[in-house]
């Protein structure tokens, strides 16, 4: 959250765009000069008045609420810092609406005890007060609606938007009203989702199942109408690339889904986007694609998210192989895993790496294992191999500090310090179960001595 302030009390003015769509009724000779935004600035600190002080208090103290999270109080001061919208001087009316409509959201979703009446009053309040957010307002009124399972009053809403109209608003707002599009096919696609499920999964149909699949194809063909559309402009799009291809699946045209799929991950308009290379990934696998299909996939997502979770399944794939450069880039996939501090504590991580390592040495591969090791050897050791970590790792499970153990004894050496300690931690705990089972067999014996003489 910015300087709100400033950009309500500063950065209010409408832009040249909407100057000339507020004076569009006017003729030229009547229309008042543009001042430059550095004039505005100066204008309004010298003639702030103290109903702009005020507000300016009041959007600092719902600031401080939120950021306290102090959800009841930002309420409170929200209710008070609607009045900037009565200013009639007008000079920050559009953008205190914005700020309005996207803190009084937040502060809603967080409240305990909000209602969905109060969305839908909060959100229709914000639609009618201005024009300019008048779309985006709306769609996150349907999304709201849809998280909350009502997709009949979603579709209601969508369609009284997609009728809007207002000047030339409606040509500046092009790209939206085609957003409000696509959701209206991914309206159908939950419709249509819905509806197979519905659909008994059977060789023999009756005139009911007959019209239901009738049915069902409808909304198919109105859901991929919008949708084709919108996933065919650069973007990112995954939530209708993912509801398109399970339709296609479902009608098996899988030559179809392959190549969206492929010009999702592929098309150098659309920007570098991992999950594509996912979805591309995982029904390649579906469908019992050749390995060289996965590995070119995988690879590509190894150069924009090394970390991610992926990376264990083709570190296994690439130690399938029998090529020798497999088994490098298996060693290139398990190190850099392990370079980030969200896989530290992760056993398969570390067992992979362990594997990459054995099948390297059996290999007698050793370069291959010094060249990774080579450029780490001067921070791994702090990063992983402490002996404090050691300690935690024995006590939090011993499965982990078995395998790190593994890759640090190949790494640096048996004596290495993790080593040493994990084996004197892992005495320790030895010595101690010792001592308790010692300890409760002696007590049980005592309860029975006691038994007896009691008889």
């Amino acid at each position: 959250m910015d300087d709100l302030s400033t950009e309500v009390l500063l950065n209010g003015q409408p832009d040249a765009t909407h100057e000339e769509q507020l004076t569009s009724g006017l003729d030229a000779e009547f229309r008042p000069p543009v001042q430059s935004i550095s004039q505005r600035f100066k204008k309004t600190l010298r003639h702030e008045s103290g109903f702009h002080r005020t507000a300016k208090k009041c959007l600092c103290k719902i600031q401080e609420a939120l950021l306290q999270q102090q959800w009841e109080d930002a309420a409170k001061y929200m209710k008070s810092f609607f009045q900037i919208l009565e200013d009639p001087s007008n000079h920050m009316g559009v953008a205190s609406r914005e700020i309005i409509w996207r803190l009084g959201t937040e502060i809603l979703h967080q409240l305990p005890n909000t209602k969905l009446e109060d969305f839908n009053s909060f959100l229709e309040r914000m639609k009618n007060i201005g024009v300019r957010n008048y779309l985006k307002i709306s769609l996150e009124h349907t999304f709201h609606l849809m998280m909350n399972g009502m997709l009949d009053d979603a579709k209601r809403q969508l369609s009284l938007v997609e009728s809007w109209r207002y000047g030339s608003e409606s040509a500046s707002q092009a790209e939206r009203s085609q957003l409000i599009q696509t959701y209206r096919g991914y309206l159908h696609y939950f419709t249509w989702s819905a509806k197979k499920d519905a659909v008994p999964d059977t060789e023999k149909y009756d005139n009911s199942d007959v019209t239901a699949n009738q049915e069902m194809h409808t909304y198919f063909r109105q859901a991929s109408v919008n949708i084709q559309d919108t996933i065919k402009q650069p973007g990112v799009w995954d939530p209708f690339v993912i509801s398109y291809i399970n339709m296609l699946e479902y009608y098996k045209d899988y030559d179809e889904a392959l190549k969206v799929l492929n010009d999702y991950a592929y098309d150098n308009r659309f920007p570098p986007n991992p999950n594509a290379h996912v979805y591309l990934y995982q029904f390649l696998r579906k469908h019992h694609a050749s390995k060289k299909k996965l590995f070119k996939v995988l690879r590509i997502l190894h150069a924009l998210v090394p970390s991610h979770e992926l990376m264990l399944e083709f570190c296994s794939l690439l130690l399938e192989s029998d090529n020798n450069s497999h088994v490098q880039e298996a060693l290139i996939v398990g190190f850099s895993l392990l370079d980030y501090s969200s896989w530290k504590d992760s056993v398969e991580a570390w067992l992979c790496l362990g594997k990459a390592i054995k099948v390297a040495k059996r290999r007698k591969l050793l370069q291959f294992i010094n060249d990774e090791w080579d450029s780490r050897k001067d921070w791994w050791p702090a990063f992983h191999f402490r002996s404090y970590y050691a300690k935690k790792d024995v006590e939090k499970d011993k499965e982990l500090v078995k395998r790190k153990a593994v890759v640090a004894a190949a790494l640096i050496g048996s004596k290495c310090m993790y080593c040493r300690t994990k084996c004197n931690q892992l005495n320790i705990i030895l010595m101690k179960e010792k001592i308790e089972a010692r300890q409760h067999r002696e007590a049980r014996r005592k309860r029975k001595r006691r038994h007896r003489k009691r008889k």
